[in-house]
């Protein structure tokens, strides 16, 4: 009886050993050179441009100012005192010619009204809630919201001045 019991042991650990633990993996076939095609997507045309480069110069936004009448010429006294206000209170989150938390004010004023520029640096928050394209300016850049400096319209206007140096 023995002799039966440990030949049924090595028999039913021997059927076991064979039919379990190996896992056999599909192979994929090879390929020599092709390459899937690439997926084309295609984006809704008005969302194409972004935000910050889309010319716009119907939009005079929503705030205080309604109107800003520009003079040929540069105030040179008025750009000087708005680079410094620039300097000062928006240099954290703008740089002048590149991308940073906020939009480059490099051309601004070849896409964006004066006015709408003037109610942005104005009322930034009212803006954002109002105007569209300020909706869109916030998603674009990564829902960072311009912060309100409190300027005052005079210095706004420097710093409108300021920008048309650029």
């Amino acid at each position: 009886m023995k002799i039966t019991l440990k030949l049924m042991t090595v028999l039913f650990v021997t059927l076991l050993l064979s039919c379990g633990g190996k896992e056999e993996k599909k192979k994929e076939p090879i390929s020599y050179g092709r390459k899937e095609a690439p997926v084309k997507t295609e984006t809704p045309k008005g969302t194409t441009t972004p935000a910050s480069k889309r010319i716009d110069l119907t939009n005079k936004g929503v705030g205080p100012i309604s109107s800003v009448t520009l003079e040929p010429q540069i105030d040179q006294n008025m750009a000087t005192k708005g680079a410094e206000v620039f300097k000062n209170m928006c240099t954290a989150c703008h740089r002048t010619d590149k991308k940073f938390i906020g939009p480059p004010p490099t051309g601004i004023l070849e896409r964006r009204t004066p006015e709408w520029v003037m109610n942005m640096i104005l009322d930034p928050e009212g803006m954002v809630k109002n105007d569209p394209l300020a909706k869109e300016l916030l998603m674009e850049f990564n829902g960072s919201p311009m912060a309100n400096q409190n300027l005052t319209e005079e210095e706004a206007r420097s710093v409108l001045e300021y920008f048309r140096t650029l």
